[in-house]
């Protein structure tokens, strides 16, 4: 598959801090950004208990792309669903001025990724041109055909 071809296809994108650090995400924190951008935005969380945890459901827009993700505090973690690589380092540069604190970095992984046991992958602090091409060189290590 080429470059363009992988570019198209569209998967989760997990992203987490890096072990040993933390966001301080909480449930209101982000659901006050999501707002900030779209008073309208679909927000949902639901506690799930002792085993699974709560889980936030939420959309977000970025560059006119209509998105879906959740969210959860243990572990500590934003997930972009059904998301291309350029909507995926849209929605990093989001988290950067949003909700990631500065400093405090992220690592990121896909649905695939952890489907093939590829470890997480540290976001480089890049433009999103250098970004995409970090996700493409990751889809591109999942061996996807």
């Amino acid at each position: 598959m080429d470059a363009s071809q992988l570019a198209e296809l569209r998967t989760m994108y997990v992203f987490t801090p890096m072990e040993g650090q933390t966001w301080g995400l909480t449930y209101d924190s982000l659901k006050a950004r999501l707002l900030e951008r779209d008073p309208d935005e679909f927000i949902r969380i639901q506690e799930g208990g002792a085993i699974r945890g709560s889980t936030m459901h939420y959309g977000i827009t970025l560059e006119g792309e209509e998105l879906e993700g959740y969210a959860r505090v243990q572990p500590e973690g934003i997930s972009i669903l059904d998301s291309t690589v350029q909507a995926a380092a849209n929605f990093v540069a989001w988290l950067r001025e949003h909700v990631v604190p500065e400093g405090v970095a992220m690592t990121f992984n896909t649905v695939w990724g952890l489907e093939e046991d590829l470890p997480d992958v540290p976001i480089p602090e890049v433009t999103r041109p250098r970004l995409v091409a970090a996700f493409l060189a990751h889809l591109e290590a999942t061996g996807l055909e």
